[in-house]
């Protein structure tokens, strides 16, 4: 029997706090596909949808895509944009009707509406309300999801990335593939349960690279070979979404009796509520991580993570501490990316590749976050179109682009001035610009954790900085007033 299943994916990570609100046109910036025009553009590379493909050809379903788009990490997402993406999903269950027999979901789990603070649960109740009585739904979430009960009622099935930096998104579609198949033959009929702790993120945002959370995954995939354990998602959360579900959560998809399986997501729960002061990074400020750099001596580069400015947790990208720091220290031999300062970069395509332009960078969305305008000069070195295909683990095949960006040359400092916010994960992003890592002494990617899977293979040496932008760790600095309260590390618990 052949099954009609219907795919989507649709993905957004909200920074509440953002000021800047993720609007219709910032999902068509970042990549909005439909039909086949995703399939083309998603199919072959480490995607969800590429997952979905893979199980269509094994069981020959009848795989009806619907839309691929997800917008970068900003501030809420607008009533229109959701109405007019979710609707795409909508119409398209209503038209195949009693043809369809199960729906496969790529979503992230922390999105925000302007007028809801669960936006997958709100997807997932409108998608409940028009599909014939049964039909089955199986959903892909990153682990940086805010689980909300809502999700958990209207979906039959959710599954996590089990890996940070997200590595794994090809390989978890399968799993929620499979579960459905499972589901859709009527071998299994699965219900997801999550348990919760009083924290506004795990204490390594999920780091699955080093610490517990290594120990806590093999539970994990040990217990998902137990009777009726069908998945474990253990999620560490996104911090920065003022919304009364927030936190980690551990979700057990099962089949049969929920109790044992309740009983090992309060186990791995309690792991991580116990452990929610053992922070592996040390977070250095601007100065410390400046004057790292002038000592270090390593023959491969020194990589400083400027983990609060992360465009790809719902930070500006402007902040200017952290370059101001390594200015003031005289550091050269140094690349930096990106800085996300669109009225520059346009300034900049005015200009001729080797003048010399006086230039006020960064710092202009909030600067009580990671600091004022630089007043610099500096040299043209290279412009463009700020478009690039990835190469590395999680952009490899895929487009990308910064917008209008330029290359400037800022007292022996290369720095990337880019028109679009987002974080730097893959070689590329600076290679495609003329700027080869390997060849500085120093680089300072934006990024929390994704840089890892691509830039770990070139360091040195690897340190984080809190520059004190939107996505600082220091949590007493955010106006939160949604959240539960009391709540670690708000409160003493």
């Amino acid at each position: 029997m052949s099954y009609c299943v219907l795919t989507a994916e649709f993905a957004h990570e909200t920074n509440t706090f953002n000021v800047v609100a993720t609007d219709y046109q910032a999902f068509v910036r970042q990549g909005m596909y439909e039909g086949e025009a995703a399939i083309s553009a998603r199919g072959n590379a480490n995607t969800e949808l590429a997952g979905f493909l893979d199980l269509a050809r094994k069981y020959n379903w009848n795989l009806v895509h619907t839309i691929s788009t997800e917008a970068e990490p900003a501030g809420l997402v607008t009533r229109d944009a959701f109405d007019r993406i979710t609707g795409k999903i909508i119409d398209k269950a209503k038209e195949l009707g009693d043809h369809l027999d199960g729906v496969l979901l790529a979503l992230h789990g922390a999105m925000v509406t302007d007028f809801s603070q669960d936006g997958e649960g709100e997807l997932l109740e409108r998608l409940r309300q028009v599909l014939p009585r049964g039909i089955p739904i199986a959903v892909t979430l990153d682990p940086h999801a805010n689980v909300t009960a809502k999700m958990c009622e209207q979906a039959d099935i959710l599954i996590s990335f089990k890996t940070y930096p997200h590595i794994d998104l090809r390989e978890t579609a399968h799993h929620a593939g499979e579960l459905l198949q499972q589901t859709m033959t009527g071998k299994i009929a699965p219900k997801t349960l999550l348990v919760r702790r009083p924290m506004l993120e795990e204490a390594n945002a999920g780091r699955t690279d080093m610490g517990p959370m290594v120990e806590w995954i093999a539970e994990a995939r040990a217990y998902e070979k137990t009777e009726g354990a069908l998945a474990v998602s253990i999620n560490g959360a996104f911090p920065n979404a003022d919304i009364a579900e927030v936190g980690p959560t551990v979700l057990v998809t099962y089949n049969g009796d929920a109790a044992p399986h309740k009983a090992f997501a309060e186990q791995i729960a309690d792991k991580m509520w116990e452990n929610r002061a053992n922070i592996l990074n040390k977070f250095y400020t601007p100065e410390e991580a400046a004057h790292l750099a002038k000592t270090y001596e390593g023959e491969r580069p020194l990589i400083i993570a400027e983990y609060a400015d992360n465009p790809g947790a719902g930070g500006y990208g402007d902040a200017t501490a952290l370059l101001k720091a390594l200015l003031d220290a005289k550091i050269t031999n140094a690349c930096f990316a990106p800085m996300v300062d669109p009225e520059i970069a346009a300034l900049l395509t005015r200009s001729a590749v080797g003048d010399v332009v006086s230039l006020s960078l960064g710092g202009k969305m909030d600067p009580r976050f990671g600091g004022a305008p630089l007043q610099i000069s500096a040299k043209l070195l290279h412009l463009s179109d700020g478009k690039l295909i990835g190469t590395g683990a999680q952009l490899g095949g895929l487009e990308f682009s910064f917008g209008p960006t330029a290359v400037i040359d800022v007292d022996g400092i290369l720095v990337l001035v880019v028109s679009e916010r987002s974080q730097l994960l893959d070689q590329q992003q600076f290679r495609a610009f003329g700027i080869e890592p390997t060849a500085h002494k120093i680089v300072v990617v934006k990024s929390m954790q994704h840089f890892r899977a691509d830039f770990e293979q070139i360091a040195g040496q690897i340190i984080v900085c809190d520059s004190g932008a939107l996505c600082t760790m220091d949590y007493a600095k955010i106006p939160y007033r949604n959240v539960p309260r009391p709540i670690y590390p708000l409160d003493q618990i």
